[in-house]
Order: C-alpha cells, then structure tokens, then sequence
C-alpha cells in the first residue's frame, strides 16, 4: 500500500499524467454506455479573458454533480463549448485597435476586417482554460465541443429563429428601448437586468410658462433633465385634483395632495380637475423645433393619462416620446411628435443649438443652467436610484425609441412561468423569487444588435416593400433563395450580407444589418450543439431537456433565461429538471472582486494556497455553493489541514501497519456480529453516512453532504474509531481482534475516498489506488461503483449508545478542564446519571468511558437521580413578554423551586408555580438551571445526563499520573527524534525522590506504551535528551535506540 505524504501539488499533477495515459474521462463514458443518461449543459464561457478563481466555483459544483451521477452508473455526455460572439468580444477588439465606437468600426476598419479580428480574439486565452479546467480536475469533453462561431452552430439557430417565426412570434416593433450608445446597440430586457448600478442623478422642478397667461406656470418633476429639449407633451391624470396656488410672487399649477413640494407660504387659489386641463397650451422650453401646431396640433398641450400618478412629484408629467415608454405610447395615442435631439452615440444634434455635441449624461448639468438663467427652474438637487449600465461596456443605457425585431416571448408567459414551478433551484427561494418574479414580469425579447459579430439575423426584407420579408432557417433555404450552392459561404457579416435576390415585384430581397443577441446563441446550445435538426435528431432527443445545469447567480436573466424560452417556444418544455445557482463570490473583506480595488485572487494562487482538493473543498463544503461567500487564504488552508490531512494520515497510519504486519485486503477477518463494539458502531456509522450523501447529493444539498463526510472523518474515524483502536494495531502478530480492526477500517476508508471522490478527486484517487492497487482492478476510483449503504450493518441503538459514551466523555473531560486537572491524571471514581427513562450505559461502554477519562470506577446512577442542589433561575427576556406586570412575582416563586421541582422541570420540560392564587406552568426555556459541586466532585449536566468526578487523588493515582506524563514526554521525543514506530529504545529518567518513586512503581506501563526494552532511573547520554517539568517534578529524560 501506498504512502500518501507526498505535497499536495505534486500528488496531483502526478495524478493528472495518470488519468491522461489510463484515458480514465475517456473510460468513464465508454464503460457506461447504453446506461440510462444523466444529462448536463455546459454553459459556455468566452475565452477572450482570462478565467478567474469565480469560475472555479461553477466548474467545481459541476464536475461534482457529474462524478456523482457517473458513480451512479449512469452515462453522463460532458461536452464543453464556447461562446464566441457578441459585444464583449467586440469591445475586447476595439481596445485593441485603439477605436471606441461602431462609426469607427465601420469607417476606419471595414466590417470583415473587424470580424476577422474578433474571430482571432475569441480564443486569445483558450489554452489558460484548459489548463485551469484541467487542473481542478473538471471533466468535460474538450474534443467534441460546440462553438457558436461555427456555421453548423450558426445554422442551427437560424432553424430556431425560423420555427419561432413560422408560429407568428417574430416581428418587427418600433418601441421604447435601453441602447448603449458607446456600443451602438439595444439591449434585451434580461441584459438590462445584470447592470444596475447605485448612482446619484438631478432632481428638478422645473417651471412650464402657460400660453394663455404669462404669469402662470406648470410645475413639472423630472429627474432627466437632458430629455427636456425633447418635450411634446405635459401629462395629467384626468381624475386627481389640481390646484392654482400662489407661492410668493408666482403662480403654480400642480396636484393638490403634492402641494408640499413647495416653498414657503402657499396660498390656493382654485381647483380644477386634471380633465379640464387637458387642451390647454404651454410655451415650449426651447425654441429647437419651431412652430409644430400645424402638422401636430396636440404639441405642446396637456393630455390627459392614466399612468401619472400622485406618489411623488408634481403630478405632471413631461412628456417625450422619443425617450420613454410611456411617453411613446402617449405620443402614438395623441399624435405627438417624436423630438429626437439626440443622435445613435448619444450626442446631442445641431438642431440642440448651443448644446449640440454633448453627450446625453453631460447634457444634464448645462441644460438646468440654461433654465435656471431664465428663470424656468423652480429647485434642483441630486437623488441616488439605480440606474440600468451596459452589462459589458459599462456605460449609463439611454432609453429611446427604435425599430428592432422581437420574439413575442409575452405570448407564452403563463407556460414560461408553469413550466418553471417543474424546475428544481437550488437555493429553492429563486424558482419564485429573482427568476420567478422575472418570468411574471416578462417583456418581448428585443432579438436583434446593431453590431457586427454575432450570428447574424436570417431576416431578409425587400427594398421596396418593408413589409415584404421573410425568414431563412438554412443554407439549403438561402442557397435557394440566391440560386446557387452556398454550402461553403461563411455565415457571418460581411459575407452573409452580399446574399441578395429578386423579391418577384420589382425590388431586392437583403439581409437587416443587425445580428442577434449573444444570449439567443447560448440558450440554443441544447439543439445547435448537435446541428439540430439537420443532423444528430436521435442525439439531441436523448440528451434533452438537462437533468442538471449550474452557473452563477447572474445567469438567472441570462442563460438560464435564454434556455428555458428556447426550450418553451420550439419544444414546449422545460429545457433543464434542475438548476444549482452559485452564489457571488466575494474578497476576504467582503467586498466585490475588482481589478480597480486589487483584491482579485488569481486561481492559480488559490490553487497553490493547498492544493485543488483543498480549494474544491473549501468552495462546495466550508461554504455553501448555493449562497454568497467570501474567498479566505487561511479558509482554503484550514481545509488542507483539517479535513484533507485528517484523512490522508489515518490512511498513512492504516498503511503503515497494514505493510509491517502483511495484511493485504479480502485476509480472512470475523464476521461482522463477532467483531468488537467498537468496529460494528463505525461500520453502522459509515452505512448512515452512505445513506445520507448519497440522499444529498442527489438532493443537490452538496454542502451538507460534505459536512457529514467531515464529521464522520475527523470525529468519527479520526478521533475516536482509530484513536481508541491504536492498541489494536500495535499488537504483536495478527490475532482476530486485529484483523478485525484492519478489516474495518479499510472497508471504511475505501467507503470514504468513494463518497470523497466527486469533491477531492485528487485525494481520493490516492488512496483508492493505496488500498486497492492497479492489479485489483481499482486503477481509479473514478471508475468505481459508488457504494450502496449495508443495512445490515446498522445499528441505530448502538449508534445512539455511542453518542451516550461520547456526550459523557465530553461533559468529562469539561470537568477535568474546569477543575484543571489533567486528563493524564488518574482519578477515582466517575458517577454518570443518565436522563429519566434512558438506559444506563452497559459495561463495555462504561469501560470506554473509565479509559476516555482516566477513571479507575465507574458509579452508574439510577436514570434522573439527583446528585447535587439545583437552582433556577428566571430569564427575564423570556417571561417578560409573556408575565407582564407580573414578571417580578411569578420570577420570585421560580427562584423558590427547590430541587425536586427543578429536577420535575428538567425531566418533564414544565413545572407548575403559583402566584397570588393562580397556577402558571412554566417551561424549561423560561428559566436557567444552576447547580453547586458536590463536596470533593466536579459535575457536569448537560440533557439529561449529570457526569461527576471525584477529584480526590491517592498516592497510588498521583504516582500513576507521573508515569503518565513520562510516557507522553517521551512520545513527543521519539517522533522529534524521527523514531521510527518498530523502534526500540532504552529510556533514562533522572529526577526527585517522589517522580524516582512513581516511576518504578509503573515501570512495566511506561515500557508497554513506549516500546522501551529498558527503563533506567538514573540520568544518562541518550541520542536525544531533554529537561521536563513533570507536574512541578524537574526531570531528565533520555532516549537510545537498541
């Protein structure tokens, strides 16, 4: 058997050269075809930037659940792929290229030069994935993956966007919509979502001169003021009351329940419904747009809406229909025009006069200065709000209005939302919750960019007639179209572009110049991946919808979105049965990773702070996956010691002695009835721990899985089987008892490095291939079975016996702490009093207790006896609430309970108290129970169980301690003198008459525990020597081997 010692890194990439040459990944899929599938989608990164240690997060909790399921038998299809397109590889090229907007692009560059940038770009920092992938061991089938690039990809998505159309669900619409003016393009709704930010923007009033009376204004609230050259329309509810009211010297019309936004003294002069106002004229702001009464005479009037309301502002609202959904949809219902002042990268025009040039954000400022010199604004200030950014190139988003095409997503709404609740999430709050509440909300999905690299929009449209158009939905349909084989032709801009034919009325059938949202490419991998429909049919059915995807919380209006509308629309189905959404991991402080306050942490430090096992670990066990956590050095270093160490050393201690004494797995062991107590509770232990990960992970409850195989390895086998089996091991020969306890803690740690395997693969596989061995067949774990619980090996009583045993040690040795009185230090007698009606504990249990405590006799009580006074005593922050005035008496009767009560109280969980007459029952909640030391004892109670010590120490017991404390100072010794464990050695003591005296009384226990053929109580030279304070004793103490 193998020893594990070797640091962590170099196991591990010793480890990788290993799975590469066996093809294990490979084998996983090939021994497991024809199974029942478990199916995965990968969600597809962009590898133009350089992973981050985030990104281990996801690709962790994803090759855990597939390791899982593999284990499982089940044939699980890994297949990686890349998302190639869309603005954040163009943004990457632009830097590049020293351009920062599309006029350039187009202008200076050329559309095919660019793209074939663009093409060049996307794997910039393909091999930093693969090596990343591959060093925290996720799995995934880098040979076959899909690329969206590709034009069989590319294809595939046309035949969706083609069946979407064939069902009436595509149009062209000429709406409201958020636009990046630095890239030059709309938004969908779900990219608006991933990027609000907190800002701070004006607040204005702003006055609004009345035509009919020069001294009367409107009073209006915006909080954009750079919309304001833009205004066609001021906004009323036809049904709220307003007011004519006189502030100082001027005279202002706005909603009556609003009038506290004014200054100073207010003075009412009339009231008129928001109805009667509607029709009257106002004088525009700015002179931009000259006389527009003739062509739209409804510009520059009140109007009357439904959706001004009263709750803030003014209750007036201006209005600018080429800015605003609301305003648009007023403007098409009272003819008002569209005033668009500003051009498509956010600049205002020539016609603006002195403001042409500024970008729309910087327009705020000089626009309210402009009022505010003509006496026009009323107040201003500033306001903070979240506002929407480009997710990508992170600039504020203008919402304008703009002809781009959609997928009437809001007419399959209620099946998107029914057919979520068949969605399993983890965490379960955002099936109703962030994607739930998404869903309700749902908003048609603006399908087209004004971009150039992306998978282009197979809409071709007629010269002459706009509303002549049609969908292609593949090479063989445009190749038609066109009359020739373009079975060859590169599917992106600018060539697709070039395709044209007659549209049989006198005019040319081209293509729209827009391309379609990147999230549309990812949401079709479930299909595009396999070239749907036109090849791999059978394929994709049986690899459809996913059982399993996972992904960070922002894809939850990103590709978890763009998934299951897909899904909805082509297949009427749910395009994933469950969904695992990683929380935001965030810096030790708490704060967000970011570049600009360097505290990103790069993966591959994150990786050598312990190894990839210890970083999985601490990513999918110490935190929860499914909720935020913080990224810790020391958090990822603890793992590696704690967990990850405690194991690795029980299989180096079983290995070591399994090798000195021969034992090799399948020897010849009792029958489980016949071995000790002790081997058949962590046998029941371990079936309970296979039970309960294999529930879990299935469950997708992957930290609390991982919890249980922690406890189970560091208190279970760690600190209490193979601690109190120590003696077993160093016995001489292989008698039955020591069989036994080889045999069971191999069966153990094989279990384990099992069910470990899809967190620490690394480890794991180690040890597998320690106690198993290539010529067993076992040349990866990865390849093994996942082990079945044995439910004839449990044994709850026996289990629950156990925890007796050990709650008992703990109150204990919680005594002897309190006492300080070491453990190494004898005592008499120990008393246990279990709880009413439990069982006292039998003798082989009570004899671990006597050798966990030191204790010569064990005393058992009778269940609920009483050993010492009790006392209770109230909570005030408990009876308060419920006593009242009260309290003091009903506290006063509870300090009266004497010992039997509070002992009822304990027992039965109430105790009845009267006060004034009246009965109160009062719960063990309500109060808190004290107790005194019996005289010469140290006791502790803990539910139920009361554990006493006798602190009385004999010569015999003191004498006893000192032999106790030579044989841990040796110890120590040996293993800093590297000793090996066969070694013998020769033992000279020098010290005071009463540690002489102590030391040949228990010469033959010193010998036994420290294999020392000869123990000499006279100082002496040694191969190591050390002075110790021996329990305030001064001593010598010399060592040799022999």
């Amino acid at each position: 058997m193998d020893d594990v010692t070797a640091s962590a890194r170099d196991t591990e990439v010793a480890l990788l050269d290993q799975w590469r040459a066996r093809d294990v990944f490979a084998r996983t899929l090939a021994e497991r075809a024809g199974a029942q599938p478990f199916v995965f989608f990968e969600g597809p990164p962009t590898a133009n930037g350089k992973p981050g240690v985030h990104h281990v997060l996801a690709r962790t909790v994803k090759d855990l659940v597939c390791r899982y399921w593999t284990m499982r038998g089940r044939y699980v299809d890994r297949r990686g792929g890349w998302d190639t397109h869309g603005l954040p590889v163009e943004l990457e090229v632009e830097k590049q290229l020293g351009i920062s907007n599309k006029r350039e692009i187009e202008q200076k560059v050329g559309i095919e030069e660019f793209n074939k940038k663009c093409r060049e770009s996307v794997f910039t920092y393909l091999e930093d994935w693969r090596r990343l992938t591959e060093r925290i061991a996720y799995w995934v089938d880098m040979e076959r993956e899909y690329v969206t690039l590709k034009n069989p990809y590319i294809e595939s998505v046309w035949a969706l966007v083609k069946r979407i159309h064939d069902q009436g669900l595509l149009y062209r619409g000429f709406k409201t919509v958020p636009y990046s003016t630095k890239s030059g393009t709309v938004l969908s709704d779900h990219e608006l979502a991933l990027g609000y930010r907190e800002v701070e923007d004006p607040s204005v009033f702003v006055r609004f001169r009345a035509a009919e009376d020069p001294g009367l204004f409107y009073l209006v609230w915006t909080t954009t003021p750079w919309t304001l050259p833009g205004n066609a329309a001021l906004a009323v509810h036809p049904d709220v009351t307003y007011v004519v009211a006189r502030a100082g010297e001027e005279r202002l019309i706005l909603a009556k329940d609003l009038l506290g936004v004014l200054e100073g003294d207010v003075e009412v002069e009339r009231e008129v419904r928001g109805r009667d106002l509607v029709g009257k004229r106002y004088e525009p702001l700015f002179p931009f747009w000259g006389d527009l009464s003739g062509e739209r005479p409804n510009a520059y009037t009140v109007i009357a809406e439904e959706f001004v309301t009263t709750t803030d502002g003014t209750g007036l609202v201006h209005i600018a229909p080429a800015f605003g959904a609301d305003d648009l949809e007023a403007g098409n219902r009272h003819g008002l025009p569209r005033l668009k002042h500003v051009d498509d990268e956010g600049n205002f025009t020539e016609i603006a006069g002195e403001f042409a040039g500024l970008w729309f954000k910087d327009a705020d400022k000089p626009v309210s200065r402009d009022l505010k010199s003509r006496g026009l604004m009323y107040r201003q200030a500033t306001y903070k709000h979240t506002y929407p950014f480009n997710w990508r190139g992170q600039d504020p988003l203008m919402y304008v209005a703009r002809e781009a095409w959609y997928i009437r997503t809001t007419a399959v709404k209620d099946r998107l939302v029914e057919l979520n609740r068949e969605i399993r999430w983890v965490p379960g709050h955002v099936r109703d919750g962030r994607f739930g509440n998404w869903l309700e909300n749902n908003v048609d999905w603006a399908l087209s960019r004004e971009r150039f690299w992306g998978t282009p929009l197979p809409i071709w449209v007629s010269d002459r007639d706009p509303e002549r158009w049609e969908v292609i939905g593949s090479v063989q349909q445009l190749s038609e179209r066109a009359g020739r084989d373009l079975s060859d032709l590169d599917l992106h801009r600018p060539y697709v572009d070039e395709i044209t034919w007659a549209d049989g009325h006198g005019g040319t059938m081209r293509r729209v110049p827009e391309v379609m949202d990147v999230w549309f490419d990812s949401g079709a991998m479930p299909f595009a991946q396999w070239h749907w429909p036109f090849e791999h049919e059978s394929e994709q059915a049986s690899q459809f919808p996913a059982d399993f995807i996972c992904e960070g919380i922002d894809q939850t209006r990103g590709w978890f979105y763009s998934l299951h509308a897909i899904a909805t629309l082509v297949q009427n189905s749910v395009a994933y049965k469950s969904c695992l959404v990683t929380g935001l991991l965030m810096a030790e402080d708490g704060r967000k990773m970011s570049k600009s306050l360097k505290n990103t942490v790069d993966p591959w430090d994150a990786i050598d702070l312990g190894g990839a096992d210890a970083l999985r670990w601490f990513m999918t066990v110490t935190n929860n996956p499914a909720g935020a956590m913080r990224f810790s050095e020391d958090g990822v270093r603890e793992v590696a010691r704690k967990i990850l160490d405690t194991l690795r050393n029980v299989y180096v201690f079983f290995a070591r002695y399994a090798n000195l004494d021969g034992w090799v797995a399948g020897s010849a062991a009792p029958a489980l009835a016949e071995r000790p107590t002790l081997d058949r509770w962590i046998l029941s232990r371990l079936s309970a721990l296979v039970e309960s990960t294999t529930r879990d992970l299935a469950d997708l409850e992957i930290s609390r899985a991982g919890r249980a195989i922690e406890q189970f390895v560091i208190e279970d086998l760690s600190n209490w089987y193979v601690r109190r089996s120590r003696d077993r091991f160093w016995a001489a020969g292989l008698p039955d008892d020591k069989r036994a306890a080889y045999a069971t803690l191999h069966e153990a740690l094989e279990t384990v490095a099992r069910l470990m395997a899809p967190f620490t693969p690394f480890l794991s596989e180690r040890i597998w291939l320690g106690l198993t061995g290539p010529l067993d067949g076992g040349d990866s774990v990865h390849l093994a079975a996942w082990p079945e619980a044995n439910s004839a090996a449990r044994d709850a009583t026996l289990e629950r016996r156990m925890e007796d045993v050990r709650r008992v040690v703990r109150l204990g040795r919680a005594g002897r702490n309190r006492a300080n009185v070491k453990t190494r230090q004898p005592l008499g007698q120990v008393q246990i009093v279990p709880p009413a009606k439990a069982e006292p504990l039998d003798d082989q249990l009570a004899a671990i207790v006597l050798d966990e405590l030191n204790v010569k006799g064990c005393l058992s009580l009778e269940p609920g006896a009483v050993v010492t006074e009790l006392r209770a005593k109230p909570r005030f922050d408990v009876l308060g609430p419920r006593f009242g005035g009260a309290m003091k008496s009903v506290a006063a009767a509870i300090r009266e309970l004497d010992t039997e009560a509070v002992a009822t109280l304990e027992r039965e969980g109430e105790v009845e108290v009267v006060v004034a007459g009246e009965t109160h029952r009062i719960r063990r909640d309500e109060v808190q129970v004290e107790h005194d030391d019996p005289p010469g004892m140290v006791l502790e109670r803990e539910v139920g169980w009361s554990v006493a010590l006798d602190l009385a120490i004999t010569d015999e017991l003191r004498d006893e301690g000192f032999a106790r404390e030579v044989v841990n100072k040796v110890q120590f010794m040996r293993k800093k003198a590297g000793f090996a464990v066969t070694d013998r050695i020769e033992i000279r003591l020098g010290g005071t008459e009463p540690l002489v005296r102590a030391v040949e009384r228990f010469s033959e226990l010193i010998r036994q525990e420290t294999q020392a053929v000869r123990l000499e109580t006279t100082d002496g030279p040694g191969e190591t020597r050390e002075e110790w304070n021996l329990n305030g004793e001064p001593a010598v103490l010399s060592l040799k081997r022999v």
